[in-house]
């Protein structure tokens, strides 16, 4: 799937959490060396009296203030470059050996959005040479979240982290509160409506039930864009199962994994995630390979507990247009095919749904550019780097 990127600078940065399902920015990167002061520090008499998030904590037993910060602009699209300008004060000569670090997080879960770790004015005002009563500016950007953020900033050395003072100033280890970024877009809504007969499982999307169902495409799973090559997806039901149709463009099929439950979701894959009782924590993950491979789990919490034992008895049929593993030709796509009975999901509250049950979901495809570059696409944009993030799933609406 996935990081965090474009195909998006993020997406090129993927690397594999421990449950199911890979990030398209898993998490923050190394930090960059340190680097030489090449300058004196540029300081003010006086931080900006337009501050957006207005602090007053400190750090060291009041060795060092943190003013606050100003976003420009305030409200941006997710995806946009936001200026971050913080400003601190020393009151009296600052602890020697520390390095700057700014992370945004996700401001339900805390966990990490971006690493903006960086040296202030690019390495010429390292804290230990601020000078007492000056203040001391830093300015950077980042990209505006699309889910509700906060920035969280301080100082570490390779002993930890610069002790804040005020518990209630930082998020319990030792980052520093900063000022709030982002919101969460609308989500989006499928109604998905009940076939009056079920579609053959055959790969052929041409059955009555899928020409009647509402045509979705796929979006940038990190921030909206049109994908390069079109993921088109459809659902309907029945009093058994949920069917789900991907038709997929697709210029090279492959794929190496063979056997049920590889890691399919390190390579070529379409994908949906159902919380059916819409509580943010239990879901089922489900994936299909254009080898036809199934990988299948339940989560009784985000990321947590992964179970690869549960077999959710999903029958899948596919076809492709093409050949498969043969990179020196070009393939036209494939399309898909997935019945998922209701009875094997994970507290489902009603079997069969009821009109206007709504469930939470997402569908996903991971598709690798010359088998290199990573593209995540999904019908709900995530705005951060993970197929896992359940606050960005949309709504599956039954008729």
């Amino acid at each position: 799937m996935r990081p965090p990127s474009p195909v998006l600078a993020p997406l090129l940065m993927l690397m594999c959490l421990a449950a199911a399902c890979r990030d398209e920015q898993a998490g923050p990167p190394q930090r960059a060396p340190r680097l030489p002061a090449p300058a004196q520090a540029r300081t003010l008499e006086a931080a900006p009296t337009d501050l957006t998030y207005r602090s007053g904590a400190t750090f060291a037993g009041g060795a060092v203030v943190y003013l606050g910060s100003k976003v420009t602009p305030q409200k941006a699209a997710p995806g946009e470059q936001v200026r971050l300008a913080h400003y601190f004060q020393a009151q009296r000569p600052p602890p020697k050996g520390y390095g700057f670090f700014v992370h945004v997080v996700d401001a339900a879960s805390g966990g990490m959005l971006f690493n903006a770790d960086h040296e202030i004015q690019d390495g010429a005002a390292p804290l230990a040479t601020w000078p007492v009563g000056k203040v001391v500016e830093d300015v950077h950007s980042v990209p505006m979240p699309g889910v509700p953020a906060r920035v969280v900033l301080g100082f570490w050395n390779d002993d930890g982290r610069l002790p804040v003072d005020d518990p209630r100033a930082h998020d319990g280890i030792q980052r520093m509160l900063g000022p709030p970024l982002g919101g969460a877009p609308e989500l989006p809504e499928y109604p998905v409506t009940r076939a009056s007969k079920a579609p053959t499982l055959d790969g052929v999307l041409d059955d009555a039930a899928w020409k009647a169902a509402q045509p979705v495409v796929l979006r940038g799973s990190f921030d909206g864009r049109p994908a390069q090559l079109r993921t088109e997806a459809r659902l309907v039901y029945d009093d058994a199962a949920l069917y789900v149709a991907f038709d997929i463009e697709d210029p090279d099929i492959w794929g190496t994994l063979k056997q049920r439950d590889d890691p399919i979701y390190e390579q070529e894959v379409v994908e949906i995630f159902l919380d059916a009782n819409a509580d943010g924590r239990t879901y089922n993950e489900l994936q299909v390979s254009p080898h036809n491979v199934i990988f299948d789990a339940y989560f009784p919490a985000r990321r947590q507990g992964m179970d690869k034992t549960w077999d959710s008895e999903m029958k899948t049929a596919l076809k492709v247009r093409g050949t498969l593993d043969d990179a020196s030709d070009r393939d036209e796509g494939w399309t898909v095919e997935m019945r998922i009975p209701f009875a094997r999901l994970a507290e489902v509250p009603h079997v069969p749904p009821q009109k206007g049950d709504r469930w939470r979901f997402n569908l996903y495809r991971l598709e690798h550019h010359g088998r290199r570059a990573v593209e995540g696409q999904a019908f709900s944009p995530l705005f951060v780097g993970d197929f896992h993030a359940l606050p960005r799933f949309g709504w599956l609406t039954f008729q």
